[in-house]
This record gives C-alpha cells, sequence and structure tokens, in this order.
C-alpha cells in the first residue's frame, strides 16, 4: 500500500525502530526491495535519487514504482532521495510521490531554509511529505563515492541548535542529519556521533532522524542509532555491491565457451540484492 513518509516515520517512531529506504536505481533492485519487504512483512522505503538519472529517468521508473507499492503487502513510501532541484522535486509530485527530500546542504544556511520552504508548499498540495538535510554527509548517492569514507573533510556535522530553528521554520517531517556517515564506500570504520542525533531529536520535539551514509556500518552502531532516534536509514551501495559481485562470480564460474545471459545476470543479481536487503531491515528494525 503506498504512504506517506510522515505515515510511514510514524510507524517506525511507534516500534522505536528505523524503516530501510533503498534505492530503485533500476527494475531488478526494485524487485529485491519489495520483495524483501514483502517477505519479512516490514514497511519500507523505496526511493530514487536525482544523480540516478542518467542510469534511468525518473519519468521511466517514477510511475512504475508508485503503481508497485500501491500493489505491495506491506506499507510503501514512494520517495525522492537528494532532489536538488526545485524543478525536479515537481516532477516527482507530478508522478505521484509520496515524499521528496530537498537537498540544499552545499548552500547557504538562509537560502536551504529559503528553497526547503518551497518544497514543503509544494509538497502540501499533493498531501506528500517532505525530508531535507541540515550538515553535510560530503558525497553523492552513486554507490562510487570517493573511497575513504572515515577522512572526509568536506563534512560538516549537523548543529542541533540550528536544527531546531530550521525544522520550526521549514515546517519539514523527516530531517537528515550529519554525524559522521558518508556516501559510498567505506575503508575505514566511521566515527559516529549519536549524541548530534540525540541532541537534535531533543530540542525539535522529537522530529525523525535520516541516516545518510548508511551502508558499511556496523550492526552495533546501527543500533545505537536507532536507539539514539534515527527512523529512517538510507541504504544502497552495499545492495549495489552485493549484486555486483554475485554477477561477477556467476560469470567467473560458467564453463569456457558457455553463452552469458543478460537475463540470467540479473536475476542473480536482484536475488543477491534481495538478501542484502532483508539483511539490512533485520538490523534497522533491531531483529538482528
Amino acid at each position: 500500500m503506498l504512504v506517506t513518509l510522515k505515515e510511514i516515520m510514524k510507524l517506525a517512531e511507534d516500534k522505536k525502530m528505523a524503516v530501510g529506504s533503498f534505492n530503485a536505481a533500476n527494475l531488478e533492485s526494485l524487485q529485491a526491495v519489495l520483495g524483501a519487504a514483502g517477505e519479512l512483512d516490514y514497511p519500507v522505503i523505496l526511493q530514487f535519487a536525482q544523480c540516478h538519472e542518467p542510469w534511468i529517468p525518473l519519468e521511466l521508473i517514477g510511475p512504475i514504482m508508485v503503481a508497485e507499492a500501491k500493489k505491495a503487502s506491506v506499507p510503501v513510501c514512494v520517495h525522492l532521495d537528494h532532489g536538488e532541484t526545485l524543478e525536479y522535486l515537481a516532477r516527482a509530485l507530478e508522478l505521484g510521490f509520496t515524499g521528496i527530500m530537498y537537498d540544499g546542504s552545499t548552500l547557504s544556511y538562509e537560502e536551504n531554509l529559503k528553497n526547503t520552504k518551497q518544497a514543503v508548499a509544494m509538497a502540501a498540495k499533493t498531501g506528500a511529505s517532505v525530508e531535507a538535510e541540515l550538515g553535510s554527509m560530503g558525497k553523492r548517492e552513486t554507490g562510487a563515492g570517493d573511497a575513504d569514507g572515515g577522512a572526509d573533510e568536506t563534512k560538516i556535522y549537523t548543529d542541533p541548535a540550528q536544527a531546531k530553528a530550521f525544522v520550526e521554520e521549514s515546517g519539514i517531517d523527516a530531517l537528515a542529519c550529519s554525524f559522521g556517515t558518508t556516501h559510498g564506500i567505506y575503508l575505514s570504520e566511521p566515527k559516529l556521533d549519536f549524541d548530534v542525533v540525540r541532541k537534535v531529536r531533543a530540542v525539535t520535539n522529537d522530529i525523525p532522524v535520516v541516516m545518510h551514509g548508511g551502508s558499511g556500518v556496523s550492526r552495533e552502531d546501527y543500533h545505537e542509532a536507532v536507539q539514539a532516534g534515527v527512523r529512517k536509514i538510507n541504504y544502497f551501495t552495499y545492495m549495489d555491491k552485493a549484486g555486483g559481485n554475485t554477477v561477477a562470480e556467476y560469470i567467473r564460474t560458467l564453463r569456457a565457451q558457455e553463452p552469458v545471459f543478460f537475463s540470467s545476470i540479473s536475476m542473480a543479481g536482484r536475488d543477491a540484492m534481495k538478501e542484502d536487503v532483508k539483511a539490512a531491515m533485520r538490523i534497522f528494525a533491531l531483529a538482528d
């Protein structure tokens, strides 16, 4: 069933868990995410990032995401991740997305707030919810990213006092906070400051906090993040990597001269991603 981000955040808050938010950058990842959620009977956020546009256009994958969410047996929010322009947010809303994220993290506080308020006004017309970002994780949702996730000097940690004003003035439904995670592959263990999450929750009347750069974080740190107040965890790179590794192994084990069929490797990748998503979902729900 198709629900809004606000509705799915309430489910997460009631159960003191985090809902996994997984990118559908192709049909195989869409099937993997919804298949995992259905098998576990967990709510899920199916999202598409603006930077994935070169892989598959929003206008092509978006209607499929919405249609499949409506048919799902579990609550599904179809969410735009890292929308960088108001025009792109409008395109997602027109397609029926029930959540949008405006990413103004590279802008000044004033411009980020101004544009976020416009995003909230736009979303109100369709009943969709809005996520915004304050601080910066330093990289984007391509899955490739820069290599060293532990020494990204472009990170800017979220200031709880500034978050309080931002949330109150913007009217957003969820806030992506920077507290030590990074998009992309981690080559060193991230050092996370969970006090940022606790303080943001304390001063904003418990707004749901979003964790970006969730791939590669330890099980223990995931659990502490959820206990601190994270209610949405973005996860893509390692899911994508699980599919890629399985495809590589599948091709490696083929006999000499045996043909390679794309349909076969796409299914192998899809199934591997589904198992990786299921494992992540259990951790986010504190069930593993």
